[in-house]
């Protein structure tokens, strides 16, 4: 099992450090069926923290922080709530909830049009705070945010820069408010443990693979194995 955690982790931190986001995508879903939805969560939050700074750092150049700052004040109100819920709810109908998440992002990035139209900066509201509720309970602030960016036409650096700071921030709360509540048991700091090495080499070969993989390419097959993922999660 921790061999299978790790080589989940690699994968998920690899395509990250491609795309600038699907860290949690790609591994909540598969962590959850494995070791259940309480252990997955902080374990990934934990993971997702260490992997945002990294990437963070690498792609500081392009921060928007106007941006950030409407979006990070939303997102903190919305996590709280979220790991409220998540270990308050039945674990049947987290899953199925995930699950939801996940097959309408797929479906909405499968399918948008090439020309979305611009939307004003007001949406960062709603946006951060669903990104809060959602990074809180599944680790997966990303949707809401993705949307957000592709609807206010980000280059894909700022794009990059902006998401790694927001999850970062988000993933920061998470993990505080897992361990004010003594989410981070035993086993769960040893996964970790196991599961930080490979993280740490998927950035190394993320960064030396960057600019020779075509970012639309990797984003349509992420895309297509997250809608994989959040159909498996709701069948019983």
């Amino acid at each position: 099992m921790p061999v299978i955690v790790a080589l989940i982790v690699i994968l998920a931190a690899f395509q990250q450090s491609l795309s600038g986001f699907g860290f949690s995508l790609v591994a909540m879903p598969i962590l959850v069926q494995l070791v259940g939805i309480q252990t997955a969560a902080p374990l990934v939050a934990a993971l997702a923290l260490t992997l945002n700074i990294i990437n963070g750092i690498r792609w500081r150049e392009a921060l928007d922080f106007s941006e950030i700052k409407r979006l990070g004040v939303w997102m903190a109100l919305g996590v709280p709530i979220g790991i409220w819920g998540i270990f308050a709810l039945n674990e049947t109908i987290v899953n199925v909830g995930l699950g939801v998440l996940l097959v309408a992002y797929a479906l909405f990035a499968l399918l948008k049009p090439e020309q979305l139209p611009t939307i004003s900066r007001r949406w960062a509201y709603p946006a951060g705070f669903f990104a809060g509720l959602l990074g809180g309970a599944y680790n997966t602030a990303g949707p809401p945010l993705v949307l957000y960016g592709s609807l206010r036409n980000w280059s894909h650096q700022r794009f990059r820069a902006v998401l790694q700071s927001l999850f970062g921030f988000s993933a920061s709360i998470v993990v505080f408010g897992h361990i004010i509540t003594g989410h981070y048991t035993r086993d769960v700091l040893k996964l970790f443990a196991i599961a930080l090495p490979g993280l740490l080499i998927a950035v190394l070969l993320g960064a030396m693979l960057d600019r020779r993989i075509k970012q639309a390419h990797l984003a349509k097959w992420i895309t297509i194995a997250t809608l994989i993922l959040g159909v498996s999660l709701l069948i019983p």
